[in-house]
């Protein structure tokens, strides 16, 4: 249906970066710059405006890439009827997925592996970042599903609630605050390592502190960190606490790498929500993954 040359397009426009799109679709800034070349020979005009080291689309490259999406979406509705119709015919399948960090990494590998058990023929990408720019990512069309820390409240997305997650604080063992029995107003005087904007956990973290009366500007904060992994390997080797997810923390805390700071009467839980573009949400693929997701975190462990 929508064409190699098309595709290759429709990333670019996304990225706006043809070095970005060639690692995305894992062939060269060359052969990148052959496809849009011969685009732009056929609808005899520019696609892309370059201005010194980036580039913008052209009204016609504008046009181009809205139609695009548009034929996208009514080649997806084409398949699921056709499949409705014969059940022998099987289309090449093609799912971008977005999740914030902790989804990425401690949450999803698992299902992932099954779930392409099932279809092997699906051609899966994961893209990684944190909520906010999940969200944004969504609402660009640069993926078809994300899965984020918190329900969006965007009047253009729909949100499915599938799994609930704690967050706690955590220590190194040679820190002086394993001994300490903290309260919430301790938090005020506690050197902290916290997230970086737009992370979920930050959001939620931030949240139920504000439900304590207790506003983040308040605390110590020693750093701020990008990623879970990051903040998890400073607070590892300094004297500061963090927040952070418990599955991302299982391993270190039963090797004793990391300890668990109970801080009195402060529970924090998130429930991770599928965010969905609306109109997309009869789509058979997405539709069939999350249904698939939470069978897959509802068995028993």
């Amino acid at each position: 249906m929508i064409s190699y040359k098309h595709e290759v397009f429709i990333e670019v426009a996304r990225q706006l970066s043809f070095t970005k799109a060639s690692q995305t679709l894992f062939i060269s800034q060359s052969a990148i710059s052959k496809q849009i070349q011969a685009l732009e020979a056929f609808y005899k005009t520019g696609l892309f405006e370059r201005k010194g080291n980036s580039i913008h689309l052209t009204p016609a490259g504008r046009l181009l890439y809205d139609r695009l999406l548009e034929a996208r979406q009514l080649q997806q509705t084409l398949y699921q009827d056709m499949q409705a119709l014969s059940q022998a015919f099987a289309p090449p399948l093609h799912m971008i997925l977005g999740a914030s960090t902790t989804i990425s990494l401690y949450v999803l590998p698992r299902v992932l592996s099954a779930y392409l058990q099932q279809h092997p023929t699906l051609q899966l990408t994961l893209k990684n970042r944190n909520s906010e720019n999940i969200l944004k990512a969504l609402l660009d069309h640069e993926i078809d599903l994300g899965v984020v820390e918190a329900a969006s409240k965007a009047n253009n997305i729909t949100s499915t609630p599938f799994l609930t997650d704690e967050v706690i604080a955590v220590c190194s063992p040679t820190s002086p605050l394993k001994h300490q029995k903290l309260t919430i107003a301790d938090l005020r005087h506690t050197p902290i390592a916290l997230r970086e904007t737009g992370s979920g956990t930050l959001a939620v973290v931030e949240q139920v502190l504000a439900s304590h009366q207790i506003d983040l500007s308040e605390l110590p904060v020693r750093v701020r960190l990008g990623g879970t992994e990051a903040l998890k390997n400073f607070v590892r080797v300094d004297t500061a606490m963090a927040f952070l997810p418990r599955q991302a923390v299982a391993k270190e805390l039963e090797s004793g790498e990391l300890i668990h700071l109970p801080i009195k009467d402060l529970q924090i839980n998130r429930t991770f929500h599928f965010i969905q573009r609306r109109g997309t949400e009869n789509q058979h693929a997405l539709q069939d993954f999350i249904r698939f997701t939470k069978r897959f975190y509802a068995k028993p462990a």
